[in-house]
């Protein structure tokens, strides 16, 4: 177990070093990693979710690409309402785009009680035509600068799990405490800054901590955005990938995940790692199924496991390697969370929490359906005409 170990340490920093000569860019600090709990029931979540909302002090930061006007939506919306009128600062950015089905009254009542919202990337003709292409895809709330949610889950009755049958989402949270949250109000305050163009007024930074070691139980967030030079998000996945020495659990509703992450795939499947790969059998963009499966011929024919889930739309973004490194937050595995979202990933080393995610990706891949080649193969001429053709639009997906 210990030379095991020692493996994983010398190959991520041998990645490591190599991402930082291509990037030319600082790496990502890594934080003591306080309390961080695993929140995979939607139940679970947006109760502590709402339960932190309603005890808010200070202020509370939000940063959400959809906000529906639904039964959790208007929940959302009296939450804040109430935590307002206790004084509390409201900081709400919310995405331009996602948010297009929600009505304009519903964050106009919100400002009315002079809660702070931003719509990020409205429609502008000094962008064009290039505006309808940048999203911010986070999910992450910031409570007093003490408590902090982040995943996959926006807030819609489907991520609450009272949408009905089919329609709900299948997804993962996770709320944290710790030194971290400093560097996480940051990020939220450089992109509030540079949509409105001024600083929201959050509370003054705590002493810092000095980095953790990597022998020890720690969190790294990454912060992704078109701004960067080359994609963290991506480098983040391929250095976890690459330090895989056993086995590999990957669940992403959204797999088109380009040539330099297919190639990090087979490599960890030529080294012996076990490599499974949990996917959805239904889409909410059915686009994305097809193009996705245009690469499970290579993968199957590498050995790597590749499992659909029927029973919900998976929405869950999850990655853990060898049980005890984790990686989670709102990034799927294609180009579009690459390089044009904004999107944040956390990097969780704790054998504990690795452990949770383990065992709960182990239960949906049991629940799951397993693609075997030999079915893949009967897919039919026209189906692989069709996914051949939709290959190219990958990168605008």
């Amino acid at each position: 177990m210990v030379q095991r170990h020692q493996i994983r340490h010398h190959r991520t920093q041998r990645i490591l070093r190599r991402l930082r000569r291509w990037s030319g860019e600082r790496l990502p600090r890594t934080f003591p990693a306080g309390s961080i709990t695993f929140l995979p029931d939607p139940g679970a979540f947006f109760e502590a979710f709402f339960a932190a909302l309603a005890i808010a002090r200070q202020t509370i930061c939000l940063e959400y690409y959809i906000v529906r006007a639904d039964q959790t939506g208007n929940r959302l919306a009296e939450a804040l309402i109430a935590a307002r009128q206790r004084g509390v600062q409201i900081y709400l950015l919310y995405d331009y785009i996602g948010c297009l089905d929600t009505p304009e009254s519903f964050f106009r009542r919100l400002r009315q009680y002079g809660i702070h919202c931003v719509p990020f990337n409205p429609p502008s003709v000094k962008r064009w035509p290039f505006w309808f292409d940048r999203r911010d895809h986070r999910k992450l709330a910031i409570i007093d600068g003490m408590l902090a949610f982040l995943g996959g889950r926006n807030i819609g009755d489907e991520y609450a799990g009272i949408a009905g049958g089919r329609r709900d989402f299948h997804d993962v949270c996770f709320s944290l405490t710790g030194p971290s949250l400093q560097h996480l109000s940051e990020i939220f305050a450089e992109t509030w800054s540079a949509e409105l163009g001024t600083s929201p007024d959050l509370p003054a930074p705590q002493a810092e901590t000095p980095a953790l070691t990597l022998s020890g139980a720690g969190i790294t967030l990454i912060s992704g955005s078109p701004h960067h030079r080359r994609s963290s998000i991506r480098s983040a996945f391929r250095v976890t990938m690459a330090a895989a020495t056993i086995e590999l659990l990957i669940a992403n509703p959204y797999f088109i995940p380009g040539p330099r992450i297919l190639r990090s795939l087979l490599r960890a499947a030529r080294r012996g790692v076990q490599v499974k790969l949990l996917l959805p059998a239904e889409s909410d963009v059915p686009l994305v199924r097809l193009v996705s499966r245009s690469t499970y011929e290579q993968l199957l024919k590498a050995g790597i496991e590749i499992y659909e889930m029927q029973q919900q739309i998976l929405h869950a973004k999850l990655m853990v390697v060898d049980g005890c490194r984790t990686v989670i937050g709102s990034a799927n595995l294609d180009q579009r969370s690459f390089h044009r979202n904004y999107e944040i990933n956390a990097i969780v080393q704790s054998k504990s929490f690795g452990k949770q995610v383990r065992d709960h990706l182990q239960q949906d891949l049991a629940q799951a359906r397993r693609i075997t080649l030999p079915e893949h193969d009967q897919r039919g001429l026209a189906v692989r005409l069709v996914e051949r053709l939709l290959r190219p639009l990958c990168w605008f997906l």
